[in-house]
């Protein structure tokens, strides 16, 4: 895969910086929603293969909490914000402040899909509002779409939608947790850009870095 291997070091300082201030004014927007203090971090960006994006969350026959967005304006993609299904389950129930709440609930409790699609909406409206502001690109998301089903299953339906066939994903790996939160449990999903075919040189362009470094 050629892109990938024309990736240098510098490219994946500049979109983690990307995520850390993005993360920064996601930490505040939760924490607002919250109603209590709550610190993010991003550990790790990555440019991986399909497949190894696949086996980032378990192979793609694992079962998953995922919350879809289209990204359309100069640099379009597909970016998705997946969870473990544990994961989902922590967050919601901190929300609709229900610890009894468990995943199989969700298609009969509409305020906990709201809830959950609200975190997508402020945690992948920051990513990419941060790399909006970088890049210097017009970009829009659309309404966040969430799913429950193989993580396979997920990003083909994604992909098929838009007719896009992406052979190589940006990783955020981001961790949020609460301060107030007594076990200091830690919180953390994926996210994943998709770009299309030709959004890769664009974002990179737009940062003043060419494809070979």
């Amino acid at each position: 895969m050629p892109f990938m291997d024309e990736i240098k070091t510098i490219h994946l300082d500049i979109l983690r910086e990307i995520g850390n201030i993005g993360a920064g004014n996601a930490a505040t927007a939760l924490s607002t929603l919250l109603n209590q203090k709550v610190d993010m971090s991003v550990p790790k960006v990555e440019v991986v293969s399909f497949n190894e994006m696949m086996e980032l969350v378990g192979g793609p026959e694992n079962v998953v909490v995922s919350i879809y967005f289209r990204i359309d304006g100069e640099a379009p993609g597909s970016m998705y914000f997946v969870m473990s299904l544990e994961q989902a389950t922590s967050i919601i129930s901190r929300l609709i402040d229900d610890n009894t709440f468990t995943i199989e609930q969700i298609e009969n409790h509409p305020f906990a899909v709201s809830a959950i699609q609200e975190v997508g909406n402020i945690l992948i409206g920051s990513y990419v509002s941060s790399l909006s502001d970088f890049t210097q690109l017009n970009l829009q998301h659309s309404v966040p779409s969430l799913s429950i089903d193989m993580f396979g299953a997920i990003i083909s339906y994604g992909l098929m939608e838009i007719g896009q066939v992406s052979d190589v994903a940006i990783v955020v790996d981001t961790v949020f947790f609460a301060e107030s939160d007594k076990q200091n449990e830690e919180l953390n999903g994926h996210f994943f850009l998709l770009p299309d075919p030709d959004s890769f040189t664009k974002i990179f362009s737009s940062l003043g870095i060419s494809d070979n470094g």
